[in-house]
């Protein structure tokens, strides 16, 4: 069986919405240590939905391909599906990921959640009600 999926290794290869969006709406940065995995994710969003969404990501295949996937994943969608993202979703539509390659599709959960805070945090009036 192969390391990787097919869909991993397209994202891999052929990364969605790489990018920055110059003041964007929410940004946010998270990285892991361990691996040197970082991922830098941007929004925009307009009326409640994610009208664009970029990432610059340094590290393996299975961190681009998360990246990409999750960016995927909220675009064009409402804020409210965003919030709902789980590492656990992206893995998934990428027909999976091995076992010790799960910490990139919890980096890209991780990356959205910091981009809306700093969302939220610039629109508290926007933040719903928990």
């Amino acid at each position: 069986m192969a390391l990787y999926s097919e869909k991993v290794m397209d994202h891999f290869r052929n990364p969605r919405n790489v990018g920055v969006i110059e003041d964007a709406d929410g940004v946010g940065e998270v990285g892991n240590a361990k691996c040197g995995d970082i991922m830098k994710m941007y929004l925009r969003i307009e009326d409640d939905i994610v009208q664009d969404v970029k990432f610059e990501t340094f590290g393996c295949a299975s961190a681009v391909a998360s990246s990409s996937m999750a960016t995927e994943l909220i675009k064009g969608k409402p804020v409210s599906e965003a919030l709902k993202l789980t590492n656990k979703a992206v893995a998934e539509a990428l027909d999976g990921l091995p076992a010790y390659k799960m910490h990139c599709s919890v980096l890209a959960e991780e990356a959205i959640q910091s981009a809306l805070d700093d969302y939220y945090s610039k629109h508290p009036e926007k933040k719903p009600e928990a």
